[in-house]
Order: C-alpha cells, then sequence, then structure tokens
C-alpha cells in the first residue's frame, strides 16, 4: 500500500493524500454515527483527469475503491468497510462547468454542493428543484449516485428525472463521457441511468449536466387538519385534479408526529392543533400574478364541505409559510430528543397507503406490543418515512427492531412497494435485496456489475448483495 500512496501523492499532491488516523476519522463514520469504517488513506483527486488516474493506479494494486462526496448517506452508502480500502473523495471537483438559461441546463461537477447549485441557478434566473435538509452539505454526485429525492417530487420528480447526461470514471479507469444536454436522444440503451442511483458500485461520477426551470414567482402554502390518510389522499386527489402542476408538494405529518414537535422543538410552534394528521400544502406558479392563494382555499373549503379536512390556515406571507415548513424539518430532531426512532424509507402505490399503513401497524404490534409509529413523509409520490418509537415503558432497552423491520418490510412487499424510496441501499439494507428484488433482477444487476467492474473493487459490501 505504500507504494500506492507514493502513486496516489504524484498524481494529487502531498496534501490531498491522508493516511493518519486523526486526518482520515471524517471520512471513515457516517454522518448520523452508526456506521464506522477502516481504510488504509483517503485520497481527494481535483479534476476528472485525476479521478482517472487514481482510479488506474487503485485497479493496479487491487485496492478498494469508496466513492464519497458529501457523506450524508442515510444508509452507509459512503462508509468504507474494509481496512484496504481507499475512500476517494469527490470534494475538490466544485467546478460549475456551464450554466445554460436557454437551454434550461446546468452542468456541475461531482463535489458542488447543492445549495451552490440552486444558487447558480438562481443567478442565471432558473430553479434548480431539488430540495434536501442536507443540501448545505450534501454534494451533485452523491445526489446522483442515490438518485436522491426530497420534497418537490411531486412536481419535478427524483434525481434520476433532473439528470439528463453524466460523467463517470469506470472502474477501469476509462472516461464514460455521457455529459449531454439533449431532452431526446432514441440512439440506443440509456447508460447513464446505469450510473444514476448506482452508489458508486459501477463508476465514480465526476460531472452531471441537470435540468432546470423557470422560477417559481409565485406561491402559497397551506396546512389543514386530516383525520387520516384516507382523507389526505382523497384531499391529494382534488388538489391534483384542479391545480394541476401548480402542486408542488404535498407531506403529510402524523398527530403522532406533531405531538412529538410540540413537546421538544418549541422553536417550531404548530399552526393547528397537534391531536389530528396535517397536510402540508404548496402550490407554485412562474406567474408572479397567478391567483393561488384564492385557488388553494377555494379547494380547501370545498374539501371541508365534503369532510376531508376539519381545519387550514393559509400562510399569509413568505414569513408564515416558512414557519409551516419549519414543522416539517423540525420532525428529525423532535425524533432524536424522543429516544430515537427505527426509520424505514419506504414507498408504495399512492392509492394504498391508507391500506398499507393500517397492515404495517397491525404487524408492528403483533412483533412489539406498545410500539409507536410517527409517520410523516412526502404522500403525493407515495414516499412515507414509517418510523416506530419504543414502547413507553421500554427504556433503553428495546431488543426485536430487526423483527419489527422485516416485519414492515414484509408488508411493503405485499404492496409491491420499495424498501428505499430515496436514502438507497448502502449496508443498511443490502441483506434484504435478495428478499425484495426478483431473481431475474438481481441477476442483471450482478451481471452489469460484473461487466463494469470484474474485480469487484467498487463500493463492495453495497447496494449489491456479496
Amino acid at each position: 500500500m505504500s507504494s500506492l500512496a507514493e502513486e496516489l501523492r504524484a498524481i494529487v499532491g502531498d496534501r490531498h493524500v491522508l493516511q493518519s488516523e486523526a486526518e482520515m476519522a471524517p471520512y471513515l463514520v457516517d454522518w448520523m454515527g452508526k456506521y464506522h469504517g477502516q481504510a488504509q488513506l483517503v485520497v481527494s483527486p481535483g479534476t476528472t483527469a485525476e479521478v482517472s488516474d487514481t482510479v488506474r493506479a487503485c485497479a493496479r494494486h487491487g485496492a478498494i475503491v469508496v466513492p464519497q462526496g458529501g457523506n450524508t448517506s442515510l444508509s452507509g452508502g459512503a462508509t468504507p468497510g474494509s481496512a484496504g480500502a481507499v475512500v476517494l473523495s469527490t470534494r475538490r471537483l466544485r467546478t460549475l462547468r456551464r450554466v445554460d438559461p436557454v437551454g434550461n441546463t446546468i452542468t456541475a461537477e461531482a463535489g458542488c454542493i447543492l445549495a451552490e447549485v440552486q444558487q447558480a441557478a438562481q443567478s442565471a434566473g432558473r430553479y434548480f428543484p431539488l430540495s434536501l435538509g442536507a443540501e448545505g452539505s450534501c454534494t451533485i454526485g452523491g445526489n446522483v449516485a442515490t438518485s436522491a429525492g426530497g420534497v418537490a417530487v411531486l412536481r419535478y420528480g427524483n434525481m434520476r428525472d433532473l439528470t439528463l447526461g453524466v460523467e463517470v470514471v469506470l472502474p477501469d479507469g476509462r472516461l464514460f463521457d455521457g455529459l449531454r444536454d439533449l431532452r431526446k436522444d432514441s440512439t440506443g440503451y440509456s447508460l447513464r441511468d446505469l450510473f444514476v442511483g448506482s452508489e458508486g458500485t459501477l463508476g465514480i461520477i465526476t460531472a452531471a449536466t441537470l435540468r432546470l426551470f423557470p422560477t417559481p414567482r409565485a406561491s402559497v402554502t397551506a396546512m389543514a387538519s386530516v383525520e387520516g390518510l384516507d382523507q389526505a389522499v382523497s384531499l391529494l386527489n382534488q388538489i391534483n385534479d384542479h391545480c394541476g402542476d401548480r402542486l408542488s408538494a404535498f407531506e403529510y405529518i402524523s398527530g403522532a408526529c406533531l405531538s412529538v414537535i410540540a413537546k421538544h422543538v418549541p422553536s417550531a410552534p404548530l399552526p393547528l392543533p397537534a391531536a389530528s394528521d396535517a397536510v402540508l400544502i404548496e402550490l407554485t406558479d412562474s406567474h408572479a400574478d397567478a391567483p393561488l392563494a384564492a385557488m388553494l382555499e377555494e379547494q380547501l373549503v370545498t374539501a371541508s364541505e365534503a369532510g376531508l379536512i376539519s381545519d387550514a390556515v393559509v400562510a399569509q406571507n413568505a414569513a408564515q409559510a416558512g414557519a409551516f415548513w419549519k414543522v416539517r424539518e423540525a420532525i428529525s430532531e423532535a425524533l432524536v430528543r424522543e429516544g430515537g426512532s427505527a426509520k424505514h424509507d419506504v414507498a408504495v402505490p399512492v392509492s394504498s397507503l391508507p391500506e398499507f399503513v393500517a397492515d404495517a401497524d397491525a404487524a408492528v404490534q403483533r412483533v412489539m406490543p406498545g410500539a409507536r409509529p410517527v409517520i410523516f413523509g412526502h404522500l403525493g409520490d407515495g414516499n412515507l418515512h414509517y418510523n416506530l418509537l419504543r414502547p413507553v415503558d421500554a427504556g433503553n432497552a428495546f431488543p426485536g427492531w430487526d423483527r419489527v423491520t422485516s416485519g414492515v418490510h414484509a408488508v411493503v412487499s405485499q404492496y409491491r412497494g420499495s424498501i428505499s424510496a430515496e436514502h438507497g441501499i448502502g449496508q443498511l439494507r443490502v441483506g434484504e435485496m435478495p428478499a425484495f428484488k426478483g431473481e431475474i433482477e438481481l441477476e442483471l444487476m450482478q451481471r452489469i456489475k460484473g461487466l463494469l467492474d470484474p474485480q469487484g473493487l467498487f463500493n463492495p459490501g453495497k447496494l449489491l448483495p456479496l
């Protein structure tokens, strides 16, 4: 490994190859502190050419390569496992190569921070819609590699939908230049889609061309109380019918979740009582004079008359709208203060959400009576964070969560859903893949992996079962 370190220093410079435990420590643990790994060194190339040369050197030495961007993974996808691994950080790939407001595209290198891309789009009079809690630290390469979602998927889609092209260094060091500004290209297989969501197992994304949109110049936000998911889904359907693609977000927050926020995060006061479930609704339009407030208020009146909502409040200005969103953003903090939760990032067809939650609740109570569901998420695209708090009398010891997760995921499978809607598989869910992917599907994925990475050196133990 010392000869590899010498080669890498010659490629990227001495100060961009780290080997001491203290220097490497931040790269060897995920941001939630759940996964701790080992590595021989951390290398930070500054250009795509340096990434290619680095990967070629690692391949010659048979060294495992673990790509890492902002290290904000929720599933351990960027944390190394093997002591012989090389963590390849893309944080120095920070160039915004091109902004095209006419073609509505932006090309950014993998280490660009998501918030920087949002700002660059805004400076060009355009809008990049991906928005995440970690947007101040997560990177574009990681966003593409995990096909990140966020709150605006309902209108704009996830990162797969937002990515037009990618530049990728393959496991043998060759460069796949798939950067495209095209919406239409019927010239064969979509190789781009092999790398979007691949979690660093097929190649290292060094740049991506992304879609931009007209800047929303009008918006309105409201929060409404609903008695349950049935009413929330019916309300979603009604607003979809009448507001179309102006509906940019439709978030669900259960009453139990609201109660935990009220208990632990007083800086995020609830606009409505916590007794009922709530939905957070946002309409946007590129026309500044669009009558969104009147449109949404009309729909809320109709919903109230139909018995779909019991109460509602519409934000009267941007500050109030921000306060509504602060409630949504306070959920993670509230759950941590309550003692942490078992997390399930699942997706099922929107129309099946009420039945899914009822069946999942029943499955959980069979395994762990008294476990407390605290459910929230992106109702408009079928992605719920089905989280569970320990029983009130469980104290700090609560064995059996693995069986709880198995029960929840078995219900997901019954509804032909996904056990990872937006967080990725990483090492958290890799052991469950054989139970949730068909035999042929897994075989095809393994064969693609074997074709592109025959030595199995890129991020092993993540996404695909060994």
